[in-house]
């Protein structure tokens, strides 16, 4: 399962890059380039919501089946076993997260991006009407 995590995590990573890219100021001549390409790329990114929810489901079953572990009943290797399995699966709640929040943003700045574009072009197309 650690391959599932590594693709969620490269595709956080890219969608925090394009955002900070559509956001850092004075790239005005990438800034067209950019929003094509985000736009081109928000409809393949969307197949993140479902693939997180599968990994909250993978996350939620193995916090169900995992078997209990209290410092009397067990060794303290399984104590440490259950102790790393817990933070593993913090982190990767974190992680899914990160990943829902960054597709938010993208999505929300790329349609605000485009709507100041359209907005700059109206306010030209009435400068050169007058």
């Amino acid at each position: 399962m650690a391959l599932e995590w590594v693709v969620l995590g490269y595709a956080a990573a890219a969608e925090a890059i394009m955002v900070l890219l559509l956001t850092i100021p004075g790239l005005d001549g990438l800034r067209k380039g950019l929003v094509a390409v985000t736009r081109n790329l928000l409809k393949p990114f969307l197949s993140i919501v479902p693939f997180c929810l599968f990994l909250l489901m993978d996350i939620y079953w193995k916090y169900e089946t995992r078997p209990s572990c209290e410092a009397d009943s067990c060794t303290p290797s399984e104590y440490l076993r259950h102790q790393k399995s817990i933070m593993k699966s913090q982190r990767n709640a974190l992680l899914i997260a990160s990943a829902l929040i960054f597709y938010w943003l993208l999505y929300s700045v790329t349609s605000l991006v485009v709507r100041i574009e359209q907005l700059n072009q109206r306010v030209e197309r009435l400068k050169n009407r007058d």
